[in-house]
Parts: structure tokens; C-alpha cells; sequence
């Protein structure tokens, strides 16, 4: 089946340079790069060698843009299904509940290649501002209560009127446990730290990271974009930040329910007793001091972010006792969305 026009140039504008080829990398889409976004070394009174991978560098400030793009290069599948013959039916739109973040980064990149704007789910009691940053973007907004309840991706597309698209939410078509983060995932584990903190959402990121570490870890046949060195890597404790308060200003990593999330108890134990990652790696629940006195550090030192970004460094700082001084320790802080 032939593609219009209209489809045949969307088609020539998502270009992807390439899969893991760090020569060719394909993200940010206006200015490929790999590593995409800087690491550098930061101040944390008590330790003498902790480095920060800053994700606020990304178009919208986040590392939700690296998602954004695999839902571009997505629709490229689409394309290359319909010009084969494989699917007649227009391009399906997709739908998301947010809180903002990822529906702007989304949106950006939805907006600029001239993809189907996204249906955006949002709870009754979101900011006005917010929705309104949403809807200028060009996002469709459709309001529930969040809160009562886990709401399954069939149930997502019927109240944002999207019987013939797609949920990423979840995200389980796109397979974001190897998809949505590899890129940002190999920029993380190339620093061999000993330690590595991160924010806990939905928790995409923390699982992929600890995929591709478990993937390298364990293979004499690395992938391109690996640089990281192994032994280090198998001691590596990777530590995610979460919080079940819902008053916290990490607002981005709470949520009455996360239906979707993968991580569980058995998991990460049989990652850490088969040498995948180090003994401590684990997902704890932060204090909300800790992300102030975080908060406060990084402003004093010029890093964008926000509470939820930036949890990472919190977590280390709640954790401080624990934690060797000497030992080479990165903080992901995921950023800041600029529109927000």
C-alpha cells in the first residue's frame, strides 16, 4: 500500500541513525550525541568522589524526552507497516495519564514530526496552569479521579475516546524495559560507579538500568555502546528513590496506584545473589528533610531539578552512614520540564 504524501515526508523526518551504533546515535533528534546529556562531578559534603549524569540538558528538560522519541520512532514502525501492506488504517493516536511531565515531552516531539496529538488523562484535581501549559501544547485533556482506583489500558483509551489507539502508559506494547531508556541506561552504567542513585516513578528506569547491567555483566559480547568495566559493575549497588507520602514534593514519584511497575522484592534479590548488580541495590522510600537538604545542594551548585529529579541525591544523603566516602558514587538526576 502506498503512503501519502504527507506520510512519505513523515516518514523521510524520523530518521534513526541507528540502534546502538555510538557513532550514529539517534537521540536528541535535533542533535545526535552519545553520551546525549553531561556527567560531572558535584560537592557532597562527607564524600570525595560523586559525579551527577543531569538529564535536565534534554530538549524539554527531562529524561521523559528519551521516551518521547521511541513513541516517534514507534509511529515509524507504523509507516514502514502501512507502505508494506501489513496495516491500512490511519495512524492511531496515543493515550497517557500524567501529571505533566511526560505528556509535555511527548506532545514536543509528537508536535514537531506531525504525529497525532496525545490524549492525555489527568486527575480532577491537577493545577490549572498545568493543564493549561497541556492543552497549549496541543495535547486533548480528558479529567478522572486518579485516585480511586488502578485504571487498566483498555479503560484508559475508552475515557480519553481513543478506541483505536494505543495506551503507553503502561507502555507494554513498547516494551520500555529495553526500549525506552537503553541509550540513557549504557550513558549510566559507562561510569562504572560503585554506587548509583535514582529516582523510583513508574520505574522504567530503574529496571532498564539494571537490565542492561545484568545484560553486560553477564556476556563476552558486548554491546557497542559499552564501556563500562565489569567487575565494577557486577559490585555496583544500584539504589532508587521512591515515597508513599502523598504530600511529598516528589510529587512525580507518588501515585495511589502504579499498576504497572515490575519491580518486586524477588526481583532485585535474584539479581543480587547471581552477581548481577551489588548486595545493597534496593528501592527505599525517601524522608522528606533529606529531599530538602538534596534541593538545597543542588542549587547551590547550579544543577536545574526538581524534588522528584533529584531524589537520588536525597536518598544518599539519608543514607550517609551507610555509605563508604571514598567510593565512586553517580546521582541521576532526571531534570526539570522547562514548560512546567
Amino acid at each position: 500500500m502506498s503512503l501519502s504524501k504527507n506520510e512519505q515526508a513523515l516518514l523521510r523526518r524520523i530518521h534513526v541513525a541507528s540502534e546502538n551504533d555510538p557513532l550514529k546515535p539517534e537521540f536528541p533528534p535535533h542533535d545526535p550525541k552519545f553520551p546525549a546529556t553531561p556527567t560531572y562531578r558535584i560537592k557532597v559534603p562527607g564524600f570525595s568522589n560523586v559525579w551527577l549524569k543531569d538529564e535536565s540538558h534534554n530538549p524539554t528538560g527531562t529524561h521523559k524526552d528519551r521516551m518521547a522519541w521511541e513513541i516517534v520512532v514507534t509511529y515509524k514502525d507504523f509507516l514502514l507497516a502501512k507502505k508494506s501492506g501489513q496495516i491500512k488504517t490511519p495512524l492511531p493516536a496515543m493515550s497517557l495519564i500524567s501529571s505533566g511531565s511526560a505528556a509535555v515531552a511527548i506532545q514536543s516531539q509528537l508536535r514537531m514530526h506531525g504525529l497525532p496529538d496525545l490524549r492525555v488523562l489527568v486527575d480532577r484535581k491537577l493545577n490549572s496552569a498545568t493543564v493549561r501549559i497541556l492543552e497549549k501544547l496541543g495535547c486533548r485533556i480528558y479529567f478522572t479521579d486518579l485516585k480511586r482506583k488502578p485504571f487498566h489500558w483498555r479503560e484508559i483509551l475508552r475515557l480519553t475516546d481513543n478506541p483505536n489507539g494505543f495506551d503507553i502508559t503502561s507502555a507494554e506494547a513498547l516494551d520500555p524495559t529495553t526500549r525506552f531508556y537503553d541509550w540513557l541506561s549504557y550513558e549510566i552504567i559507562n561510569s562504572s560507579p560503585d554506587y548509583c542513585f535514582m529516582p523510583f516513578g513508574t520505574g522504567n528506569l530503574f529496571e532498564n538500568v539494571l537490565n542492561i547491567n545484568k545484560r553486560e555483566v553477564s556476556t563476552k559480547h558486548h554491546d557497542p555502546r559499552f564501556k563500562g568495566k565489569v567487575q565494577v559493575l557486577r559490585r555496583c549497588n544500584f539504589l532508587a528513590a521512591t515515597t508513599n507520602n502523598p504530600q511529598s514534593k516528589a510529587d512525580k514519584l507518588f501515585s495511589q496506584h502504579l499498576p504497572f511497575v515490575h519491580y518486586d522484592e524477588q526481583w532485585i534479590r535474584l539479581y543480587r545473589c547471581a552477581g548481577f548488580c551489588g548486595p545493597e541495590s534496593n528501592v527505599h522510600l525517601i524522608k522528606e528533610k533529606y529531599l530538602e537538604q538534596a534541593m538545597k545542594l543542588a542549587a547551590a551548585q547550579g544543577i536545574n531539578c526538581e524534588p522528584s529529579g533529584v531524589a537520588g541525591l536525597g536518598l544518599l544523603l539519608q543514607l550517609r552512614p551507610k555509605i563508604p566516602k571514598t567510593k565512586k558514587i553517580l546521582i541521576v538526576s532526571t531534570g526539570k520540564t522547562t514548560f512546567l
